[in-house]
């Protein structure tokens, strides 16, 4: 795999999931201020975008799976990094915007 092509990949998943983290923590906002419609809206946005990271990142794992080496950097560690923690981050903040609901007699 040629080094630039691990570095676009890499910047992609960053974009993707940097972008997915922006709306989960929007639709946090917005729960906080009693407006559950937008926060679920918000929150459908962040998924669009974190299936792309996702599937940038699934695209090099199906990649050294066949076989082809995929090179170690810095930089793809920092996309998996960002990758999983907004994965976290969701999770909580989708636990979080349950709670607010619960306060506001939503749910």
């Amino acid at each position: 795999m040629e080094e630039g092509s691990l570095e676009m990949i890499s910047f992609q998943i960053i974009s993707n999931v940097g972008t997915a983290k922006s709306f989960v923590m929007e639709a946090l906002q917005s729960a906080k201020s009693g407006n559950f419609e937008d926060a679920e809206e918000k929150l459908k946005e962040a998924d669009h975008y974190f299936v792309e990271g996702h599937k940038v990142h699934a695209s090099l794992i199906q990649k050294e799976a066949s076989g082809e080496q995929v090179k170690f950097s810095l930089l793809f560690m920092h996309a998996e990094d960002q990758l999983m923690s907004t994965e976290t981050i969701a999770t909580l903040v989708r636990e979080m915007i349950e709670m607010y609901k619960k306060i506001d007699g939503t749910n």
